[in-house]
């Protein structure tokens, strides 16, 4: 079986993002964006999803949060593109639950190659640690779109920002799982034959 690896490197006025994805990992994680709780969601989406993730961005973050956890997203989702490359013999559905605490969210995917996401988290707070919760649902909006995939995101209760946040993560993380596992096929899961 062939490796599924994407690798991305992107450098803008703003941003220097260097990023390594295996699907087929084991959780290997390594990443450095400079905001702790983008940090620390990324390692949730990469450890439950059962992926390696390798990423680095220095950004502009003396102007704020924005731009890094958007180019960040940007580069995952293309990583994750590149890795599924024609998507040959996925499972391409997936859908999860994940509970943190009085938490609970609840992801549904598509691996479609049509980009679409629909995201409700419910978040109150203005920031969670370093990152701006307007950038939360964005930053998954955002990797819907250059991973082209349907994501569907919702929280379903919960009283803790923190607690919302990394319990949609993890749901898309266990949802991704699923849909990215290899089925034995060689076909490509779609009557018109492409994705």
């Amino acid at each position: 079986m062939s490796k599924r690896i994407g690798e991305v490197t992107r450098k803008t006025s703003e941003t220097e993002i260097s990023l390594r994805l295996n699907l087929d990992g084991g959780g290997k994680i390594s990443i450095n964006t400079g905001i702790g709780f983008l940090d620390h969601m990324l390692t949730a989406l990469a450890k439950h999803g059962r992926m390696d993730l390798e990423l680095t961005c220095k950004g502009d973050l003396h102007i704020d949060d924005h731009h890094t956890a958007e180019d960040c997203a940007i580069a995952l989702g293309q990583a994750l593109d590149q890795a599924l490359g024609e998507r040959r013999g996925i499972t391409r559905f997936g859908s999860a639950l994940a509970p943190l605490d009085e938490a609970l969210a609840r992801a549904v995917v598509d691996l479609s190659g049509r980009p679409y996401a629909v995201v409700n988290l419910a978040l109150e707070r203005e920031a969670v640690g370093g990152l701006a919760c307007e950038n939360i649902p964005h930053l998954l909006e955002t990797l819907a779109l250059n991973s082209r995939c349907c994501f569907h995101i919702d929280v379903l209760r919960g009283d803790n920002d923190h607690h919302r946040a990394e319990a949609a993560f993890k749901a898309l993380a266990l949802a991704l799982r699923d849909a990215v596992r290899r089925d034995g096929s060689t076909d490509i899961p779609s009557t018109k034959g492409v994705l």
